[in-house]
């Protein structure tokens, strides 16, 4: 019977580990909140944007800092590689967007970095993304706006209006013809690219939308909301196709796994969530940072994770087996 007991006892602590996963170590580096991660299209490099008014760049493999980028006069709040890796953009409560180059950063601290900076908006930048060419950039504003850019020349080349408040998160859909934005008027909106035209508007969050994302086949979004929910939508409909409950205070991002399958989600709760998209089951939760959670990224293979917190630190999670690596990035 206490044998019977035992085996039963080490099962739920199984099951326990497999639905709570922990890293196993905290390092720390930036000076303020990390409020933006991004992979790099290989999955060996990261950044990281902060309220410190920084950049860092990370050496995926070691959890070693490879180079910290300095520019804006205010944090910075959105941080995103280009397609090719070369290149990154980043968008600051200074109300400009940045190009940096990466390669040359990462090779040498002697090199200049900055490439230019994109000047229009009149209230911070929240959010940046480049197009799937790399060709373009979308910016997104607490001035209400949403501008698209010419990388190569900087040029302001069409400005969207529409929403009631400020801009939280833009970001293009896969094939470039369409843009997605989320805003504090608690409704994201569908643009056409090449027009600057509204195409449809989602309306259900009951608070801030913090983020919206396109699917990897670009027929869904999904998006995260001040009302701790998490919402699966049609792109073609604009209907509502499923509501994700779980996490117990605002959740600030939200984002598909490469195959579309499944979903993490990051809360004010301090935690992670993965979630099965087909039928809005949680997965697992990923608890470790010691604050509320601003940011997180699937890896190229959706395998691992990234994630950005209030508490100054970045980690790295197996997203398969629920484990947070025992090296986290930590600064020079």
């Amino acid at each position: 019977m206490a044998a019977d007991a035992r085996a039963w006892a080490a099962f739920f602590l199984i099951l326990a580990a497999a639905a709570y996963a922990q890293p196993v170590r905290t390092f720390t580096g930036h000076d303020g909140p990390v409020v933006s991660v991004s992979f790099s299209p290989d999955g060996t490099l990261a950044l990281s944007a902060s309220g410190d008014r920084t950049v860092k760049l990370w050496d995926v493999a070691t959890g070693e800092e490879i180079r910290t980028f300095t520019g804006h006069a205010n944090p910075v709040a959105s941080v995103s590689f280009s397609p090719d890796g070369r290149l990154a953009l980043t968008g600051s409560w200074d109300t400009t967007m940045k190009l940096w180059d990466i390669a040359a950063g990462a090779a040498s601290a002697s090199l200049s970095r900055e490439i230019r900076t994109f000047t229009g908006h009149s209230r911070p930048v929240s959010s940046v993304c480049f197009s799937p060419d790399g060709t373009l950039a979308l910016s997104g504003s607490r001035d209400t706006t949403l501008k698209l850019w010419d990388i190569a020349t900087g040029q302001d080349i069409r400005t969207f209006t529409g929403h009631r408040s400020p801009i939280t998160s833009v970001c293009f859909s896969p094939d470039g013809k369409q843009a997605l934005s989320a805003s504090r008027d608690r409704t994201m909106k569908l643009w056409d690219v090449s027009t600057g035209r509204a195409i449809r508007t989602f309306t259900g969050h009951t608070d801030i939308v913090y983020s919206a994302i396109f699917s990897p086949d670009g027929a869904r979004v999904l998006s995260a909301s001040a009302d701790e929910t998490i919402k699966l939508w049609d792109i073609s409909t604009g209907w509502e196709v499923r509501t994700f409950t779980g996490h117990s205070d605002e959740v600030n991002d939200a984002v598909f796994s490469p195959d579309g399958a499944l979903a993490l989600s990051c809360s004010d709760d301090d935690t992670i969530k993965l979630w099965d998209i087909t039928v809005g089951r949680e997965i697992r939760t990923f608890a470790g940072h010691a604050d509320s959670v601003f940011s997180v990224r699937f890896g190229p293979g959706g395998a691992q994770a990234l994630s950005g917190s209030r508490d100054g630190t970045v980690k790295l999670w197996d997203v398969s087996a629920g484990q947070g690596y025992a090296q986290a990035f930590y600064g020079k």
